[in-house]
């Protein structure tokens, strides 16, 4: 399934606002998004359940992927198409266990070509390096360098770039080789989301 893993990656920001979190998703799709991950660390299970299937449609609509952080069981549940993990998170093996075989399961690799080595080993369908830039969503972030790109070329999956990326710097991130690019705030904060997501999704044509 990660054959076609590329081009701009959305991340949904934190919010309550279920109608405005679908509306500039819809947005975000039409102007080109291939990925859709949802991330939501703060709110309860059925606004969460809620969120995710109302995702989880648009991107059937728009031939996107659907990706759920850190939560397997709602991955499962919606039918979702994978997961994407971190350090801390439910392990790979686990994902796996649940998700099945064909699941896109993403590992978050920070700085270190070794954890992204172990994350592949373990069965990982790509990585995820970042931040790439300073990032206001998580200002205390490492920072990864843009080499990280072409090193994980020989990993033989795609490679995500993470961290303050937006217009001014996305080139930067597609040069260096990241097969996808994945924005929360310079999407969803954007005026207007659909041109910036234009913009940036033709930086992979």
């Amino acid at each position: 399934m990660t054959k076609n893993f590329r081009g701009l990656y959305a991340i949904t920001p934190d919010t309550a606002d279920t109608d405005g979190l679908l509306a500039k998703t819809r947005a975000i799709l039409e102007g080109g998004a291939a990925i859709v991950q949802y991330r939501n660390k703060s709110r309860d299970a059925a606004l969460r359940r809620t969120q995710a299937e109302g995702l989880l449609a648009l991107c059937r609509e728009a031939g996107a992927l659907l990706l759920i952080n850190d939560d397997v069981e709602l991955a499962r549940e919606i039918g979702a198409d994978g997961v994407h993990v971190g350090r801390d998170d439910a392990g790979i093996a686990d994902a796996r266990r649940i998700l099945g075989a064909d699941a896109i399961v993403g590992v978050s690799c920070y700085d270190q070509i070794t954890l992204a080595e172990t994350a592949v080993a373990a069965g990982a369908s790509y990585v995820a390096f970042g931040a790439v830039f300073a990032s206001s969503v998580k200002p205390e972030a490492i920072r990864a360098p843009l080499t990280l790109f072409h090193e994980a070329k020989r990993l033989k999956v795609p490679s995500v770039a993470i961290g303050g990326i937006g217009p001014a710097n996305a080139r930067q991130v597609v040069d260096a080789g990241a097969d996808a690019i994945s924005l929360i705030s310079a999407l969803y904060d954007a005026a207007d989301p659909e041109a910036v997501a234009r913009e940036l999704s033709a930086l992979y044509r």
